[in-house]
């Protein structure tokens, strides 16, 4: 999504003024990717069904959160089809299983996690150890281009139309509260994605960052891209200088004009979001909005999670977990995604 993190032109298309209801973006599957999965609460409940929980009550005992909020996550997951909700056997309670497309989202939370661990762990190891079932190896998901199987980062990545650019009415979100912070989703159990989610706490705050890549640096050209009221991008924006994901750096002196700039941690940011690019792409019914290209190899490509040991292909089914901490608690199956076929 970055032309190699330099400014992106805008496109006449984007400047186009509001309408007598919500404003016209740009077309992007991170933001429909976003808006299913609402805020971090979203991705905790999905990463306790990925640590093999099935039953409300599974998920809250670990969350701590209200069951009221538990619930309407779970409906939305369910409604997204990325949950389905399974009637018990000779009872009146159900159970959540994920579907194919929750199992998908299983790399974008590799993803995430990796993140965590190479940026937020503060030099203690991390929560949870990866073992990669197909090779036997413990597994530090990286990155990879399908094309021509390197590493990719944001330098290395640009960007072109895909036959789904444009411009469409913004979503519309319920206004909640911005969750406490790391704190608040590490109460049930540490955890490298809620280390990550303590940074990236609600969609507004994923979107700012995702502007950053297409090479939007300045307040007022950001604030049009995203029809995002002032007082919340000056506290989105704030609160990622402040974690080290961005710098503001001065660009004129009289009268002072500043611009905001990715650090290298949050250059690193760019491997999750293209993850739930992807994600979006395939699964949200709407053609491609961006065509992402590979310099290293000249090819468009598709970003692969893999294996750091045999360089394969990750699958959700073929993933074990060691925690280093605590135990498991009894009610959850020992292997990561394996429940099912067990």
């Amino acid at each position: 999504m970055a032309r190699t993190l330099s400014k992106a032109p805008l496109s006449p298309t984007l400047r186009q003024p509001k309408t007598s209801g919500r404003p016209l973006v740009r077309n992007c599957s991170v933001d429909r990717t976003l808006t299913i999965l609402s805020d971090a609460w979203s991705f905790l409940v999905l990463r306790e069904v990925y640590l093999g929980a099935r039953r409300f009550d599974q998920v809250q005992s670990v969350l701590h959160m209200p069951r009221s909020t538990l619930s309407a996550r779970l409906a939305q997951l369910v409604q997204a089809k990325v949950l389905s909700r399974v009637p018990l056997a000779d009872s009146a309670r159900f159970e959540y299983r994920l579907t194919e497309r929750g199992f998908d989202l299983y790399l974008v939370m590799l993803a995430m996690l990796r993140f965590g661990d190479d940026w937020l762990a503060d030099g203690k190891p991390p929560p949870l150890r990866l073992v990669h079932a197909t090779c036997g190896h413990e597994c530090h998901p990286e990155t990879i281009c399908s094309a021509c199987r390197e590493p990719v980062n944001a330098h290395r990545v640009v960007y072109r139309d895909g036959p789904g650019a444009g411009t469409s009415h913004a979503t519309a979100m319920p206004q909640r509260r911005r969750s406490g912070g790391v704190e608040t989703f590490e109460r049930g159990r540490p955890s490298s994605v809620s280390r990550t989610l303590g940074i990236l706490a609600d969609r507004w705050t994923f979107l700012v960052v995702r502007e950053m890549f297409f090479g939007v640096r300045r307040f007022d050209v950001m604030q049009e891209r995203l029809g995002i009221a002032t007082n919340i991008l000056t506290d989105r924006l704030n609160r990622l200088v402040s974690q080290n994901i961005l710098k503001r750096v001065k660009y004129q002196d009289v009268p002072e004009r500043y611009e905001y700039k990715l650090t290298a941690a949050g250059q690193d940011l760019y491997l999750p979001l293209i993850q739930m690019l992807r994600w979006g792409d395939k699964w949200l019914d709407h053609k491609k909005p961006l065509i992402l290209k590979h310099l290293d190899c000249g090819k468009d490509f598709e970003p692969i999670i893999a294996c750091d040991h045999c360089r394969q292909a990750l699958d959700p089914h073929h993933m074990r977990y060691h925690l280093t901490y605590g135990k498991l608690r009894k009610d959850h199956p020992p292997a990561l995604l394996a429940a099912d076929d067990e």
